[in-house]
């Protein structure tokens, strides 16, 4: 799509077309929605002002990208956005040379940038990495870590804030925004320099600290002292759905030489008047019908997370030395619900997992039960803090792990495969898996009497059903389901137990099925029992296959010389890409159906 030769009223149509073209199709198909509806004039003027095919454009997390992917020549093929086989909900250079890295994680932008723009340094080019960064994202260290290096470096780069939520400094009206624009600007810049160069270096010491001071107090008027103070130049608060605003100031910006933030302030769901504020639920969509904002029904089944929630309330009802916390995701863990219950004792940190895992880790010494409430995908991002503030204390932290597995459409920044893998191998780390609604309740019991590390991984949507009498959860201890009378076994873990009762229930054989319920400890007496009954074992469990569950089994037997036919049916080693869960399944030969004919 062509931008940089339009006018403003052109622009703003382009901007129009855009928002429909999102309503319609994430309204039928599901996907980001408020986020990236209100990144779309902020969008188009980084097309307008920057180079696209030459200046990095880095967008945080990426999931308002949906206008840019419109712009770079995926207008048709949106209809395939974060189905299988189509274009992904993030950035993807695999998809277009404008996507300039993979997102889906937040808070990297800045220091891909900082990184950008050291090469570009070093290669002599003329280029500018150009950043979009939402406030929340602002929650996490790294952004500072990025922000600290870059005050120091004066590298060009230019962050656009995307504020749609908080305020990070209240503006003192049009005059602030008119300093600011001052501030930012050539004749502000060259002048400031001329007088520090020719004036205050030259002044006696009284005097020099005289005109420090006026500088100073210039700052103090403008809401964006804290980036100024980290050597940042700063411009806004602007209007971020003002297009005229928006492309004079990312000018002003681009012409500076110095790395600048531009604080523009958005309207989350703009243009699609029901979606439009702070209303959590409009970020992710499934379909909608887009008269009413009504969604399409989804299953009655009720969700693991939701299943967690209430039996974590009913818990902390019964202890009050039970204390939670999220990282920015209250709605999607379900500790928000344990939040209004309970605001003294659960709380959401932000996009901070070191800081949510290390601030718990004090707790637990000082006597509570922390339930640290985090996805799959996002806890890797607190890996060093599980290790230095949790397992090497041994202290009684329990790991809550929403979205373990496939969790579909947003692909392979999110899917929830390695958690086995990557807390497996941690002295004092105790693993384990509730297979339906009743074990979750009995694993939450068990982790809030565990004396060490507990992790409790459980999948997105609602467990797979399949009658039987639970019983509780004892360290270590597996549970025989059903025996078989031929020699094969199922081993399941986790949502993996109801894949394998669907796919023995297809097998013409009568196959003995086990909950394995940990993978650390195993539940060892009872696999050298099971192996001299069984000789070809089939692990269910999803999870990725290095590292994993049947990793686990093939050392145990390596240990003890016990010599029985192992067969895993984890994920092999690759990233699983975006789509719909069953038609990954189906593509990764998980089916219970595809199933049965590969143990034929």
């Amino acid at each position: 799509m062509e931008i940089k030769n339009k006018n403003l009223k052109e622009l703003e149509k382009i901007c129009s077309d855009i928002r429909a073209r999102i309503i319609d199709v994430v309204s039928r198909k599901g996907g980001h929605f408020s986020s990236t509806l209100g990144a779309v004039e902020l969008t188009v003027a980084m097309h307008k002002v920057f180079d696209v095919k030459k200046d990095p454009f880095i967008y945080d997390v990426s999931h308002q990208c949906y206008p840019h992917k419109l712009i770079n020549g995926r207008w048709d093929e949106f209809e395939t956005i974060r189905q299988f086989g189509g274009l992904s909900g993030f950035t993807k250079p695999k998809e277009s040379d404008a996507d300039y890295f993979v997102a889906g994680h937040s808070s990297t932008s800045i220091s891909l940038a900082v990184g950008a723009a050291k090469s570009i340094k070093l290669k002599k080019e003329d280029r500018i990495p150009v950043v979009m960064i939402g406030d929340g994202s602002m929650t996490a260290g790294m952004v500072y870590e990025a922000l600290n290096e870059l005050g120091d470096l004066k590298l060009p780069v230019v962050i656009i804030l995307n504020d749609n939520e908080m305020s990070i400094a209240k503006p003192i009206g049009a005059i602030s925004k008119y300093l600011s624009k001052i501030l930012a600007g050539k004749f502000y810049q060259n002048f400031r320099d001329r007088v520090d160069r020719n004036i205050v270096q030259k002044l006696p010491d009284g005097a020099t600290y005289i005109a420090k001071k006026i500088e100073e107090s210039m700052k103090l008027i403008t809401p964006g002292i804290l980036f100024e103070e980290m050597g940042i130049d700063y411009i806004g608060p602007i209007d971020g759905h003002d297009m005229e605003e928006i492309i004079e100031t990312l000018e002003l910006a681009k012409n500076i030489g110095k790395p600048v933030i531009v604080h523009a302030k958005t309207v989350k769901g703009k243009g699609y008047t029901i979606a439009e504020g702070q209303h959590e639920h409009w970020h992710g969509v499934g379909p909608f019908n887009v008269d009413n904002g009504k969604f399409v029904k989804k299953s009655s089944d009720k969700a693991a997370t939701a299943v967690f929630a209430d039996a974590l309330c009913e818990l902390a009802k019964k202890h009050d030395n039970i204390v939670g916390i999220t990282a920015a995701m209250p709605s999607g863990t379900g500790i928000d619900k344990l939040m209004k219950e309970f605001p003294d004792r659960f709380w959401d940190v932000a996009i901070a997992e070191q800081h949510a895992i290390t601030s718990m880790a004090a707790m637990a010494k000082e006597g509570f039960i922390p339930f640290i409430t985090i996805y799959s995908t996002f806890l890797q991002r607190g890996f060093d803090q599980i290790i230095h503030d949790v397992c090497l204390m041994d202290l009684p932290v329990v790991f809550a792990i929403d979205r373990a597995g496939i969790v579909g459409n947003d692909g392979e920044t999110h899917q929830g495969a390695f958690d086995i893998s990557y807390l497996r191998f941690l002295p004092n780390m105790i693993l384990c898996a509730p297979s339906d609604d009743k074990t979750l309740e009995y694993a939450l019991e068990f982790a809030y009497e565990a004396t060490s590390p507990c992790a409790i991984r459980y999948p997105r949507g609602a467990f797979g059903k399949f009658e039987y009498e639970a019983n509780k959860f004892e360290l270590g201890r597996a549970e025989l389901l059903k025996e078989g009378t031929s020699k094969k076994l199922f081993i399941g873990y986790g949502a993996g137990v109801s894949r394998a009762y669907e796919t023995e229930k297809l097998h013409k054989d009568d196959i003995a099925i086990l909950d394995l319920r940990f993978v650390k400890p195993l539940d060892e007496k009872m696999l050298r029992d099971l192996s001299k009954k069984y000789d070809d074992w089939y692990i269910f469990s999803d999870s990725q296959k290095e590292g994993g569950v049947s990793s686990a089994i093939l050392e145990f037997l390596n240990k003890d010389r016990i010599c029985v036919n192992v067969t895993s049916f984890e994920y092999e080693d690759s990233f699983i890409q975006h789509g719909d869960t069953k038609i990954i399944e189906e593509s990764l030969g998980l089916l219970p159906s595809q199933l049965v004919e590969e143990i034929n």
